[in-house]
């Protein structure tokens, strides 16, 4: 497995293409395309929140369906959320528009919208911005990477990954690009997700590998609390890499799932680094716990706590929010077991052990608590389970940029 320079057209037979329609922002991208020149079997997983959005409702349909997906249309500005039937309508309208410009079925088509909730999409600008983008598509890093711009938001990076692996003898390449800064929390998948493969894959196997990915990457983020209504996580796998068809649990299921894992794990941190207002990136490793699920719920109690969040922003060692999150979790350890570690590239110290603060040199903890990148390591002595959560610290910014979003 290596991970490459790429994003969505790293994989056989992917294009893309941006066009800026002037939905909601001036002056900037904020549509894109994903085509593949073969049919694709398809993936997804999306929103636990029961207010779903327009293209929630259609892509779940259309995935669950069984239907092989050729393309994907993304728009940025407006959420097409909480607007009835019309929004509806216009998911069906999008997806017309595209696959007359394409020559393919409608039903073959996703579409994607991120942005503020209960405006309708200008319906006309959407079209003349699919009829831009279908000329324009390329599998040229470039077009990858300008796809991956126009779907931001309140984001501050584009966010891509390619990953490559060698399954029955054939190079396979699994690409990605997301979106997402601000209402990011653990429960699928609190963005837009969007992964492309060439990999020759049952439809079946392609949803397991992803729900079991998603569980262990995207759902252990949060930025702040909130599920958004547009989540969706989608990959399309056109079978042009060649290999033997995966449609038993072998070793080349493992080994795609590996490879599908490290890009989700990658866009998930990244998504978590670029936390509206953050400065940096917060993980939280729990060690030793007695079972995965409550590593796991360990792990996502400390790094959503708006307390510890705003103490790594302070560069603060305030142990005692970190064992208080811990401590209200809902999972029973004993509190006289623990020890807690903070690491970055700046050294690594250690804070509490046995549930006790040592004798530790405050400066050298700031230090530490200073990097862009701060890991909390909480060891419960209790079995030999882990999990790590990816949050961000808390800043006077994150407010900034939610008070005036919709202007």
């Amino acid at each position: 497995m290596k991970k490459m320079d790429g994003g969505v057209t790293a994989a056989k037979g992917f294009m893309a293409s941006n066009t800026a329609a002037k939905i909601k922002y001036e002056g900037r991208d904020d549509m894109a395309m994903i085509y593949s020149e073969k049919p694709c079997v398809t993936a997804g997983t999306f929103t636990s929140n029961i207010v779903k959005a327009a293209p929630v409702q259609y892509d779940k349909k259309l995935v669950d369906s069984g239907e092989k997906a050729h393309a994907i249309v993304i728009n940025a500005g407006i959420a097409n959320a909480c607007t009835g039937s019309q929004g509806m309508e216009y998911c069906i309208e999008t997806a017309k528009a595209t696959a007359e410009n394409l020559n393919i079925s409608e039903k073959s088509v996703l579409v994607a919208s991120t942005g503020v909730i209960g405006m309708q999409l200008p319906m006309d600008r959407i079209k003349i911005g699919i009829r831009q983008m279908v000329p324009a598509l390329s599998s040229t890093r470039e077009a990858a990477n300008k796809a991956a711009k126009a779907i931001m938001t309140t984001d501050t990076i584009e966010k891509e990954v390619a990953i490559k692996t060698v399954i029955g003898g054939k190079e396979v390449t699994i690409g990605g690009m997301c979106k997402g800064s601000g209402m990011i929390h653990p429960n699928m998948c609190t963005m837009l997700s969007f992964l492309t493969s060439d990999v020759n894959i049952s439809k079946e196997l392609l949803q397991e590998a992803l729900l079991e990915t998603v569980n262990d990457s995207y759902n252990m983020i949060s930025v702040d609390g909130d599920t958004s209504t547009n989540d969706t996580c989608v990959i399309l796998a056109n079978g042009l890499a060649e290999n033997g068809l995966i449609s038993d649990k072998g070793e080349d299921y493992e080994k795609f799932k590996d490879a599908l894992m490290e890009v989700n794990k990658t866009l998930a941190m990244k998504m978590a680094g670029d936390g509206e207002g953050a400065t940096a990136l917060f993980e939280v490793v729990v060690k030793n716990a007695d079972s995965v699920d409550n590593a796991k719920v360990l792990a996502k109690s400390v790094v959503t706590s708006s307390l510890t969040k705003a103490a790594i922003y302070g560069h603060d060692a305030n142990w005692g929010r970190i064992l208080c999150a811990l401590g209200y979790s809902g999972v029973n350890f004993d509190p006289e077991k623990v020890d807690l570690y903070f690491e970055s590239a700046n050294g690594k110290l250690q804070i509490i052990e046995n549930g006790v603060a040592l004798d530790y040199s405050e400066s050298e903890a700031t230090e530490i608590l200073s990097s862009n990148h701060v890991t909390a390591i909480c060891d419960m002595h209790m079995g030999d389970y882990q999990a790590t959560a990816w949050g961000c610290d808390l800043t006077y910014d994150y407010v900034k940029i939610n008070a005036d979003y919709r202007s």
